[in-house]
Parts: structure tokens; sequence; C-alpha cells
């Protein structure tokens, strides 16, 4: 979910006569609470929080009305009800967002064959093959927010540009409802006002390590020496935000996403009850996922975590990542906080499971960076001292504690 709140809207009102920006990123705005909202029309225009009412639970979406009060999802749901004490919490309704993200997608592939989903409520198009019977990619916008909310009663937001990064922070920019295109010749003087925050790969850290260089903005970051850049932030950090800062993005629009999966699941011998516990079987098989992508030569787009509880309910969650990967840690990362989305005190877990899926191969990732690199060369360390002298030899030092041998025995242990 996205923080942005609609106070820093920025909208393409007028037609655009423009036929470079033909990537556009289509973002379903506050995605999960508008179809709640759906079925309670009584609660628009309120602050709204999807969740478990439980100051142990994690806010799953929020309305523009409670962003406005610093509420954001993945927020401990104490924390938001302290930011936002007159917010309405409503259940999450998983089944009902999976019914509509589909309904979404079939919009997107009647504009064009070329759509890259990322995620439940956001995807890529290419709509460069479209424009002779559509129009300029400012009609194509229009008539996608149109058929969406034709569809399904949702409203959506679209930026379009000649690259993919410039085009999805458009669409951030034109939250809620809107549309903002951005000709390729207007692509530097659109970015370099910009905070640096907005160039993906910059979290809270590199933000500080940037700030104290005096470097605020993205022009800012645009105009100073490459070596500077490379000293702060490493030869790849520096490099490939220098090419962002610019407009530089030499990915495409990626349509050959692979339904095929890599994952590994585990029952239990006996019910696991503490976040703990199951955070480190999710790193063992969050480990045994990655070694198999390694070898595959492939990459993850997505990470899917299946719960199956003592009662024998099964609940599965996934989130498409930025970048594909191959390294445990990022997807033991990530699982944990779909986990954690999940648990709830007292819940018996009799199966957990985690997969990576929509993959691509690994020389076709196509990054423009790698946050990972440190990561994989260090498990793909392991990798090669397991080839030689056997597997174990080397694991995290969190599975030191607790190995299988120590453990009770599992009922099975599966790929699956």
């Amino acid at each position: 979910m996205s923080k942005q709140d609609g106070r820093n809207r920025l909208v393409s009102d007028r037609p655009v006569d423009d036929l470079t920006a033909t990537v556009l990123h289509v973002d379903m705005d506050a995605f999960f609470a508008s179809v709640e909202l759906l079925d309670r029309p009584d609660l628009r225009g309120l602050p709204v929080i999807v969740g478990h009412d439980s100051d142990r639970s994690v806010v799953t979406a929020a309305t523009y009305e409670a962003r406005r009060y610093g509420v954001n999802s993945a927020m401990p749901m104490a924390v938001a009800k302290r930011r936002c004490p007159n917010a309405i919490i409503v259940e999450p309704h998983f089944e009902k967002y999976t019914a509509k993200s589909a309904a979404v997608m079939r919009v997107f592939g009647s504009f064009t064959p070329r759509v890259e989903k990322l995620g439940i409520d956001e995807a890529f198009l290419d709509v460069a093959g479209a424009l002779r019977l559509s129009g300029t990619p400012w009609e194509i916008g229009r008539a996608i927010r149109a058929a969406v909310l034709a569809e399904t009663g949702l409203h959506c937001s679209v930026g379009a540009a000649s690259t993919k990064f410039v085009a999805k922070l458009a669409s951030s920019r034109a939250k809620p409802d809107g549309l903002l295109v951005v000709p390729a010749e207007h692509t530097v003087a659109f970015l370099h006002p910009q905070p640096v925050s907005a160039l993906w790969g910059v979290g809270g850290t590199t933000q500080e390590k940037l700030e104290r260089r005096g470097i605020r903005t993205v022009g800012d970051l645009a105009h100073t020496p490459l070596p500077s850049l490379v000293a702060a932030l490493g030869p790849a950090g520096g490099q490939r935000l220098h090419d962002l800062s610019w407009g530089r993005d030499p990915r495409v629009v990626d349509t050959g996403v692979s339904e095929k999966s890599i994952g590994h699941e585990t029952t239990f011998g006996h019910d696991l009850t503490e976040r703990d516990d199951v955070a480190r079987e999710l790193l063992r098989l969050a480990d045994k996922v990655a070694v198999r992508l390694r070898r595959a030569d492939v990459q993850a787009r997505t990470v899917a975590l299946k719960v199956r509880y003592t009662d024998f309910s099964t609940l599965t969650r996934s989130r498409t990542l930025a970048e594909p990967t191959d390294v445990a840690k990022r997807l033991h990362h990530e699982a944990v906080e779909l986990y954690d989305v999940l648990h709830r005190p007292g819940n018996r877990i009799r199966l957990i499971g985690v997969r990576g899926e929509n993959l691509v191969p690994a020389a076709a990732s196509n990054a423009l960076w790698d946050d990972d690199a440190p990561w994989r060369d260090t498990e793909t360390t392991v990798d090669a001292v397991a080839a030689r002298f056997g597997a174990g030899v080397l694991r995290p030092a969190s599975l030191v504690r607790g190995t299988p041998e120590q453990r009770p025995p599992h009922a099975r242990q599966d790929p699956a």
C-alpha cells in the first residue's frame, strides 16, 4: 500500500499530445479498503482501517482519510489507533480482493497484451502497440481508469512515461484517482525537484547518508559527482541512483511471467504457537527455496506463504517484490512480514510453507541494482562449501539452536 495521502497530488487534467510515454503503471487506490467500502458505502469519506482489531495485529490497508493521520500498511494496530483514535476498523476479506484483482487484470488485458502484473493491485502496461487504435497514452490512461471503474466500482491511478521507474513514480504522484503523463523530454524536469527518497532503493538509512552530504532532492543527487556517490554508497548503489536521477531505466515491460514455482513446506510433529519458532522455521524453509532457485538459475518475483492451523484451515498470502530474488535472507524477510499479518496470539500452527513464484531467468532479471548482492555472495559461498563437504556444514546462526536433530521430529518435510 502506498503511503501517498493525496496532499502531494499532481495530474494531467488536460489532454497531453505525446506518444513517447508508452509505459503505464496502473495502481489501484487504497485497494483493500476500497473493496471493503463497496459493501459499506456508509463508511465513504471516513477514516477506515482494514485489519484485525487487536493490538497485536498490523494494518492491512487504510483509506486516504486514515492515511492523513499517519496510518500506513504494516503498522502495528496499536500505533494506528493512537494516531487515528476515531478510525473505523473492518476485518479483511482476502477472497474479495482476489476476485476484484482478477477483474482489474482482465480490463488491463483488453487494452494491451503486454501486461506485467506486479501484485494483486498494480501492473505495468506497454501500450506502444495500442497507439494507432486507442490514441495517445493520455487517452489510453483515461480509458483504462473509466473501464476499471465501470467493471469493478473501484478507482485507480495511472502514471505514463517512457520508463518503468518514472511511470511508477508518476502514478504515485497522481493518487488518488488521477492520471499523470510525463513525456520523455520532460523526464528530468519532473524528476529533479522530487525528494531524494523518491528514488527506488533510497530507504531511511540511505536518505540520512545523502542528506548529511547536502543531497535532499533528486536534482541534488544528479549533479553530485559520481565518485562522491560511489564513495558514499558503494559502486553499485552510487551508479544505480545516478542512473535513476537522470531517468535512465533499461527495463522493459516483462510479460513472460511463469506459473512455475519452487517451494518447501513442513508439517510439525507438534503445533507451533510462538512467533520466534515460526520465524526460525521460515528461515529454514527460505534457505531451502533459495538454494533450489540458485541451482535452477532462476529468481522469484513473488514470495508466497502457506499456513495451516491445527483445525486444518489453511491460509496463503503472497507479495510481489520490486526486483526478483534468489536470496534466502530476502525470502525470509518477506515471509515473516506476511506471517505477521496473519499471526494471532494462541494460534496453533500445524504446517507452514514458503514458495518462490513467478520465476524468471536469473540473467534476465534486468535489475538496475541488487540490494541482495552482499547476501547472495555469502549464500553462494555456502553453496560451494555444501557442494564440497555436504549440506549443513555452514548454516545461519539462528538455525544452530533447535536443529531438526535437537527438536521433536517433524511428521514430514516436503519440497512443494
